[in-house]
């Protein structure tokens, strides 16, 4: 008979961004970030905070896997965590159990943990805003889960529809959460600089009364006209 395998696995060892880089992304825009990702980046729709008014948060994914009804890999993040790092769950986007609860989000937040950002759903709606810990779901139930694993921490994963990897970039706001790999940081923030000069120039222009741009312009001119009658 083979043994069976630990409950909890934890992969260390991940690089992790400089402090300096992540205060490059403080007060970017997710949709920002996906234009300068060329369309790319954003978690799926269903993953929104559950207090859009604290959403804000940059930091280093440290990422878990949790077994559908199960927390054990949610635990091993809570164990592994350092302060200001963001926890990305995936759990096979299964829906009919929380990961996580007010009292684990509590912790967390005592930890110094950014946010927490998972595909599942959450619990303790009131008790978790309560702590003040930014944090991302697929949903909220009043299902507990169980905590008998396995579960796997720190290995790369796929949460909302995107690849993570511990250390990569993670970015949310009341829009969602986009997920930047570390390897391509820079090339990131340097298309950001293009994407807000366009966003603020376009900005100013509707500020100041436009009603259209070159890019409509250009479209009414080449559209077919059929006439009634």
């Amino acid at each position: 008979m083979l043994d069976n395998p630990p409950l909890l696995t934890i992969h260390r060892g991940h690089k992790r961004p400089s402090p300096a880089l992540l205060d490059r992304f403080r007060g970017a825009q997710t949709s920002h970030l996906v234009d300068a990702m060329e369309g790319r980046g954003a978690m799926h729709w269903r993953i929104k905070p559950l207090d859009p008014d604290n959403a804000a948060f940059v930091g280093p994914a440290l990422t878990a896997f949790t077994y559908p009804a199960d927390i054990l890999g949610v635990y091993g993040a809570l164990g592994e965590a350092e302060p200001g790092d963001a926890i990305v769950v995936a759990n096979d986007g299964y829906m009919g159990a929380a990961v996580i609860g007010d009292l684990v989000a509590g912790m967390m937040k005592n930890k110094g943990v950014a946010a927490f950002v998972s595909e599942g759903p959450a619990r303790d709606k009131a008790g978790i805003l309560a702590t003040g810990l930014p944090l991302f779901a697929g949903g909220v139930v009043p299902t507990s889960p169980a905590a008998n694993g396995p579960g796997v921490t720190g290995a790369p994963i796929t949460c909302g529809g995107l690849a993570v990897r511990s250390g990569d970039i993670v970015v949310g706001d009341a829009d969602g959460v986009v997920v930047v790999p570390l390897e391509r940081a820079e090339a990131v923030l340097a298309a950001l600089d293009a994407v807000r000069a366009a966003e603020a120039k376009a900005i100013a222009a509707v500020e100041g009364g436009a009603i259209d741009n070159e890019k409509l312009r250009r479209l009414m001119l080449q559209a077919r006209i059929i006439e009634a009658g």
